[in-house]
C-alpha cells in the first residue's frame, strides 16, 4: 500500500469518479453505486471525453442497472489502467505526473525513502537502474464501492409486478460490482441486510482462489465492535470474510450520522484493539468450517484491517490514531470536498463550504431514510427546501424513487420527502387538535426532509454540465462538522502533505481535539434528544438516555487517564484538552440534571 490514508464515499455524486482522478496516484478512494442512472449519464460523458464508442444501456433492459454498474466500474479500471501505464513512461522530471506520484508519498514510504535515494544518485548507469527498479513497484490505489446495506427497494417490472428479489436495489448494485473486472472491495455501510449479506457468497470472486487470495473483498463500515462482530460472524458462517473493519465516528462525520448509545470514539477504538485477536480467532474458525463445506481449505486467517475515519483534522491525530490503537489506515473525507481536482462540487457550494463556519454545519432530520443526516445550511437543497414551504409547497418531485419506503396513504411506497407525502401528512396534521408549539414542532419534522436522490448528485452535474433546462439543480450536501475549520480550496499535493505533517493548512486556527469535538457533538445530541422527549418522556426512552450518558461519563474517565499520558510531553496541548474537556462534562451534568428536574 502506497499510502497510509483513503476517501471514504462522499454521498452520491461527490466522490462517484474521484478513482480515476486517485487511483493512478497510488490513493484508494470510495464511490457510491447506489445511482444507476447518473452513473450511465457519467459514464457517457467519460465515453465523450476519450472518444471512445458508446452502447447506452436502456432502463428498461433486463438486469439494466446491474449492467450499468459493471459498465460504469469496468470503465473506471480501463481509465485508471491506462493513465497509470503512460505514467509508468514517463520520465523523473519536475513537472510530470510520475514525479507527483512520489511527491505525494509519505516520507515514511520505504518506496519514497528509495525514490530519494534515486535522485542523489551520481552513477548514470546505476540511476537508470533505480529509475526502472521504482516504476516497477508503483501500485494503483484501489477502486472500491460503497453500498448502504439498507437502501434496498424492491423493484417491478412493467406489469407492475414484484421482480424477484435478486432485483431489489442493493443486490443488483452487489452484482453489478461482483460482475465488474475490479479486484477492490465493496463497503457494505449503514447496518445489516441479512438478504444482501446472504447473497454475497454467491460469487466466487468473495471466495479464497487456490493461492488463498481474495479477488474481492468485504469492508464494513461499523461505529462499534458489538455490531461489528455480529455483522462479522454471520458473514463468516457463510464462508465470506471481512477484510476490513472501518470504524467511523457516530456524529463527527459526513453523511448519515449513526449516533452510538453514547459509546465515542477512543473506547470503541480501545475496545477493537484489546479484542482483536479474539475475534479474529473467531472468525476464522467460523469462515474455515463454511469454507469446508464448499470444499476449500485455508490454513491461515487472511488479513483483517482495522482502520479509523470520522473527524480527524491534523497529521498529529493521525499519526496517535495510527499508533496508539494499532490501525492499518485511517479515512479523510469532508476536507476533500475542498480539493477540486479529486471531488465535484460545483464552484458555488464550494465557495460557500470554503467561507462556513461551525454553525452552518449541523445534524438534522432531512434523511428520507429517518436517519440523522450531517446537513449544510448555505446549501440550495436547504434554501430551495424553505422556499417551498413559505409558497406553501412543500416537499420534492420524486422521479428517481431510490429512497421510496412510506406506506401510511399508499399501497405502493413512496418518499417522505416528496410533495405526494408532505402534502398528505400536513393535511392528516391539521385534523389534529393541536397547540400551536407542538403543531410547529411536528410540521418542521414533515417538511425537514429533502430529495436526497438529486440534490446529492446535482452538484456533480452542475459541475460538468450535465443539468438539462428542465432539472431541479438545487444542490444537497453533507459534510461533517470538521470542514469548518478547512477554508480551502486546495490542491491534492496540499491535502495530501496536511496529512502527512508536511505542511499545515490549519495553522492558526483554534481547533479542539478529535475526541474533544465528537464529545462535544454528542453532548448536544443528547441534549436535543432530551429536549424532544420531555413532554412525553416513556419508561424505556428514560432507560436510554440514562444509558447515553453514562457510557459518555465513562468516556470521559477514559479520556481523562489516555490523554493525561499520551499528552504528558505536551504541555500546553494537555491543558487546552483538558479544559474543553472539562467544560463539557460540566455541560453534560447540567444537560442531564435538566432532565431529571423537569
Amino acid at each position: 500500500m502506497s499510502h497510509t490514508f483513503h476517501i471514504p464515499v462522499l454521498g452520491l455524486g461527490y466522490s462517484i469518479d474521484t478513482p480515476i482522478k486517485v487511483a493512478p496516484f497510488g490513493i484508494s478512494s470510495v464511490a457510491s453505486i447506489v445511482d444507476d442512472i447518473a452513473i450511465e449519464r457519467i459514464r457517457q460523458l467519460y465515453f465523450k471525453k476519450h472518444k471512445l464508442p458508446y452502447q447506452h444501456i436502456d432502463a428498461k433492459e433486463d438486469d439494466a442497472r446491474a449492467k450499468r454498474i459493471t459498465a460504469y466500474l469496468d470503465m473506471m479500471q480501463d481509465l485508471v489502467d491506462k493513465e497509470f501505464e503512460e505514467i509508468k513512461t514517463q520520465s523523473f522530471d519536475a513537472d510530470t505526473k510520475l514525479s507527483k506520484y512520489f511527491s505525494l508519498l509519505p516520507d515514511t514510504s520505504k518506496l519514497k525513502q528509495d525514490y530519494l535515494l534515486m535522485l542523489n544518485e551520481q552513477n548514470d548507469s546505476v540511476k537508470t537502474a533505480k529509475q526502472l527498479a521504482l516504476k516497477n513497484k508503483l501500485v494503483k490505489g484501489a477502486i472500491d464501492v460503497n453500498i448502504m446495506s439498507k437502501v434496498d427497494k424492491m423493484n417491478v417490472d412493467d406489469k407492475g409486478e414484484l421482480k424477484e428479489e435478486i432485483f431489489s436495489d442493493a443486490l443488483a448494485a452487489l452484482r453489478g460490482f461482483a460482475n465488474s473486472k475490479l479486484e477492490s472491495s465493496v463497503i457494505l455501510s449503514a447496518g445489516m441486510n441479512p438478504r444482501l449479506y446472504g447473497y454475497l457468497e454467491s460469487f466466487t470472486d468473495f471466495l479464497p482462489d487456490e493461492n488463498a487470495k481474495l479477488k474481492k473483498k468485504v469492508i464494513l463500515k461499523v461505529s462499534d465492535f458489538r455490531s461489528a462482530f455480529i455483522q462479522a460472524k454471520f458473514l463468516a458462517k457463510k464462508g465470506v470474510w471481512i477484510s476490513e473493519f472501518r470504524i467511523e465516528s457516530g456524529l463527527n462525520c459526513g453523511g448519515h450520522a449513526f449516533a452510538t448509545e453514547g459509546y465515542l470514539l477512543g473506547p470503541i477504538l480501545e475496545e477493537f484493539k484489546q479484542k482483536r485477536e479474539e475475534m479474529v480467532a473467531e472468525l476464522f474458525d467460523l469462515y474455515q468450517k463454511a469454507l469446508a463445506l464448499k470444499f476449500i481449505t485455508l490454513n491461515h486467517p487472511p488479513i483483517l484491517k482495522i482502520s479509523v475515519q470520522g473527524g480527524i483534522g491534523t497529521a498529529a491525530e493521525d499519526e496517535f490514531l495510527m499508533k496508539y490503537y494499532q490501525l492499518d489506515a485511517t479515512g479523510w473525507g469532508s476536507p476533500f470536498l475542498l480539493v477540486p481536482e479529486v471531488t465535484a462540487v460545483d464552484d458555488e457550494t464550494l465557495k460557500d463550504l470554503a467561507t462556513a463556519t461551525e454553525t452552518d454545519f449541523y445534524v438534522s432530520g432531512a434523511s428520507p431514510l429517518g436517519i440523522p443526516f450531517n446537513n449544510f445550511r448555505k446549501s440550495g437543497a436547504e434554501k430551495q427546501r424553505l422556499k417551498r414551504i413559505a409558497d406553501n409547497k412543500p416537499g420534492s418531485p420524486c422521479t428517481k424513487k431510490f429512497l421510496v419506503s412510506n406506506t401510511e396513504f399508499t399501497a405502493e411506497p413512496i418518499c417522505t420527502a416528496s410533495l405526494k407525502y408532505q402534502t398528505l401528512k400536513i393535511k392528516e396534521l391539521k385534523k389534529e387538535v393541536l397547540e400551536p408549539q407542538v403543531y410547529q414542532q411536528k410540521f418542521k419534522a414533515i417538511t425537514e426532509k429533502i430529495c436526497l436522490c438529486e440534490g446529492l448528485m446535482n452538484s456533480y452535474y452542475s459541475k460538468n454540465n450535465l443539468l438539462t433546462a428542465k432539472e431541479n439543480k438545487a444542490v444537497a450536501i453533507c459534510p461533517g462538522p470538521n470542514l469548518a475549520f478547512f477554508k480551502g480550496p486546495y490542491t491534492l499535493a496540499h491535502m495530501v502533505n496536511h496529512i502527512y505533517g508536511k505542511t499545515n493548512l490549519l495553522n492558526g486556527v483554534k481547533r479542539p481535539h478529535i475526541f474533544i469535538n465528537e464529545l462535544k457533538l454528542y453532548v448536544e445530541y443528547l441534549k436535543k434528544d432530551i429536549e424532544n422527549n420531555l413532554a412525553e418522556m416513556t419508561t424505556k426512552k428514560e432507560k436510554y438516555l440514562n444509558n447515553f450518558s453514562q457510557q459518555l461519563q465513562n468516556g470521559i474517565a477514559y479520556y481523562k487517564e489516555l490523554m493525561n499520558n499520551v499528552l504528558s510531553k505536551e504541555a500546553k496541548l494537555k491543558a487546552d484538552f483538558f479544559n474543553d474537556l472539562n467544560v463539557l462534562e460540566t455541560k453534560l451534568e447540567e444537560v442531564f440534571s435538566a432532565k431529571a428536574v423537569s
